[in-house]
């Protein structure tokens, strides 16, 4: 048996506050995270040796390092089950950008899996699963819209309007592990109530909730991504980073008005100092209601 194009989506955090830090020095968060159309793709064939093996062209060193190999041992570890499988994973969500394409790559690998191997766990089954392969990954297995706090995995569904994104990559990757390391990184923003970002969701005021708290110290310390925000804001644009980045993007209420951003970035871009364009790649995406794969599971 078979899967193939299988969608990982990728995510937005339509705000990031770091509230604390916990004694064992895991971060603690407050976010809202959005799908997009902007998807990684899995092909999954099953084996019958047992055996779990990977193609994916981004990691050609990982080997079982790599999240959809980790992913799919879990599952096979906690069930029993004696298929393997081979997962080949092409990618479009590029590494390094905050998307969380490595993410949404070992939960879509996790959901895929239950079905292929029919051990039918539950939905929290395998949010237990995915927590430890990173914090990220539990939000693409609970599969809405949601309300993050602790270190990401304490969810709580949030309904989200119909939104369009432009998503812009500088030509720099941004580790996760140096921004949240550096030591400019405020650590006491306020705790917001989610029932603050439903009221302000629901008004007719600013069209942007908190930050990242994240941004200022990335822009900081990877001198292209700081270009390109600033670029991008001197267009008249109001961007935002996801994650720890480097992608940055705008958001809209219709399609067309993303496209129109689009096509004026791409035709304006200038090059920076050393010649390379400020933009390295850019999509029009829609936000999502619901992970593509979230009725794969039983509740």
């Amino acid at each position: 048996m078979a899967l193939y194009d299988v969608p990982a989506p990728a995510k937005l955090n339509l705000f990031l506050h770091v509230v604390g830090r916990r004694p064992d020095g895991y971060h603690l968060l407050q976010t809202v995270f959005r799908f997009i159309d902007l998807c990684d793709a899995l092909d999954l064939d099953e084996r019958a040796d047992g055996r779990i093996t990977c193609e994916n062209p981004a990691l050609p060193e990982a080997g079982s390092d790599d999240l959809v190999v980790r992913a799919a041992l879990a599952l096979q570890q906690a069930t029993g089950v004696r298929q393997g499988a081979h997962i080949v994973c092409r990618k479009r969500i590029p590494m390094g950008g905050g998307l969380g394409g490595g993410s949404s790559d070992a939960a879509s690998t996790l959901i895929a899996l239950n079905r292929l191997w029919r051990t039918n766990l539950s939905r929290a089954d395998l949010m237990r699963l995915a927590l430890p392969l990173g914090a990220d990954v539990p939000v693409f297995v609970f599969g809405q819209p949601a309300f993050a706090q602790g270190v990401g995995e304490a969810l709580s569904p949030v309904a989200l309007p119909q939104r369009a994104y432009v998503v812009a990559q500088p030509d720099q990757q941004v580790p996760t592990s140096a921004i949240f390391a550096a030591d400019e990184l405020t650590r006491n923003s306020q705790c917001v109530k989610i029932s603050v970002f439903a009221e302000w969701q629901g008004g007719a005021g600013a069209r942007v909730f908190g930050r990242n708290d994240l941004e200022p110290v990335a822009c900081a310390m990877y001198p292209r991504v700081g270009q390109m925000a600033d670029w991008l804001r001197a267009c008249g644009y109001h961007v935002r980073m996801t994650g720890s980045g480097a992608c940055f993007f705008a958001e809209f209420v219709t399609m067309d008005q993303a496209r129109r951003c689009h096509r004026d970035i791409t035709a304006e871009m200038p090059t920076g100092r050393d010649g390379t364009p400020v933009i390295r790649n850019s999509w029009v995406c829609a936000g999502l209601s619901d992970h593509p794969l979230r009725h794969w599971i039983r509740s």
